[in-house]
């Protein structure tokens, strides 16, 4: 491929990230070739990409491997499998850039992989870096590989840091919109049934991550991981809720000034900055109107009433093999909310109790993360099967 086009793999090709990055590309065709996609079940859109876009590689989970490639079977584009091959596909010398949109712990391995390679990764992936952060942040030092973070607001820190000296900073603000339960009493939340939760005031997310926005452990989650791209202490770093959500983090520096990004929510912003980094192009998308504003508000989150980011926090301030056992343990009993196994008053109660009966690894290797995540997964499902009864009375 020509020398100025760089070449960009996709993990998570089907999802919003996914999507909305293959937008950047059709507006800049001339300056990057889609090289690999990947997604774990939706066989039809993958084709569908593969056809329009004519990666060298498309990735796929096992169950729909067989109908992946009868979908293909006129094209000559290699298969692979999505849950053991992507390791392999972002380490080929034609990959330049490699954004991770596929969620959950899979993610780890190609993560470490690209940044051993060198590789420049536009992650939108929470769960790689909360469980192992600090682990891919050394690999991708030493290995010359580039971090761009794709999260609207861990890409605003790392634009506000840009404007300053890492030496000089003195604290990240991180907002947060405050969620489907922002104005809705503590009282009422063991009422609250899964639609009430899905039914976010600004906008369509995943099931999970809403859910997540609902409890603020999201912003838990993003506060270890703005920890870990940053280099930060956990009282480096402080969480704001901001409904408008138009700031989409702040940096403070030591002499009083802060550094703001604002911009309009569309994650094809954060997606194209990562990808044409240092360079800023051209979007089309709508700027943002600054007469259209009515206020800006802030306000300090409500620990007494969302407990879940005051335990996200703490873990981030203990670290070792405690984030791994955070996240596989909300993963968990946030798919039983879902599945209406557990009442949303549920999920707190037994990740709390789980990472409380934690014993840590302070200094854990991969081996230590993956067996804390299958030890919490495990405890989970018993704790959630105590609620057998739950469906009975609703």
């Amino acid at each position: 491929m020509p020398q100025d086009i760089r070449g960009v793999v996709i993990l998570g090709s089907t999802g919003s990230i996914g999507i909305n990055t293959l937008k950047v590309v059709d507006r800049y065709p001339d300056c990057f070739k889609v090289v690999g996609l990947s997604a774990l079940n939706n066989h039809e859109l993958l084709a569908a990409q593969a056809r329009q876009y004519r990666p060298k590689y498309v990735g796929i989970g096992q169950q729909k491997r067989a109908l992946l490639k009868k979908a293909l079977s006129e094209t000559s584009l290699k298969i692979l499998d999505a849950e053991s091959e992507l390791s392999w596909l972002v380490s080929r010398p034609e990959v330049d850039i490699v954004v991770i949109g596929m969620s959950g712990s899979a993610a780890l391995e190609p993560f470490l992989s690209a940044a051993r390679a060198g590789k420049r990764i536009a992650p939108a992936n929470k769960e790689a870096l909360v469980i192992a952060g600090d682990m891919i942040m050394k690999e991708a030092a030493e290995h010359g590989a580039e971090v761009i973070p794709v999260d609207s607001e861990q890409s605003a820190v790392f634009q506000c840091l840009a404007g300053g000296r890492r030496k000089d900073l003195h604290k990240v603000f991180l907002t947060a919109s405050g969620g489907a339960l922002r104005r809705v009493p503590s009282s009422r939340f063991a009422a609250l049934r899964v639609g009430d939760i899905l039914n976010h005031p600004r906008w369509k997310m995943g099931k999970k991550i809403t859910v997540d926005s609902a409890t603020l452990m999201n912003k838990g989650f993003e506060v270890i991981e703005a920890q870990r791209l940053f280099g930060l202490n956990v009282e480096e770093i402080e969480v704001v809720i901001h409904p408008e959500a138009v700031i989409h983090s702040m940096v403070a520096f030591q002499d009083g000034s802060v550094v703001a990004q604002l911009g309009i929510t569309d994650m094809r912003l954060p997606i194209q900055y990562a990808l044409t980094y240092p360079e800023r192009k051209e979007t089309g998308l709508k700027p943002l109107d600054f007469f259209e504003m009515k206020r800006l508000t802030f306000a300090k989150p409500n620990i007494k009433k969302f407990p879940s980011l005051a335990l996200a926090i703490e873990v981030a301030g203990r670290g070792g093999t405690l984030p791994s056992v955070l996240n596989a343990a909300d993963e968990e009993a946030v798919q039983a909310f879902l599945n209406e196994r557990i009442p949303f008053s549920g999920i707190y109660n037994i990740v709390e109790k789980i990472v409380r009966s934690h014993i840590m690894i302070r200094n854990p290797g991969i081996p230590d993360i993956l067996a804390a995540d299958a030890w919490a997964r495990q405890e989970a499902r018993k704790r959630i099967a105590d609620f057998k009864f739950y469906k009975q009375f609703i």
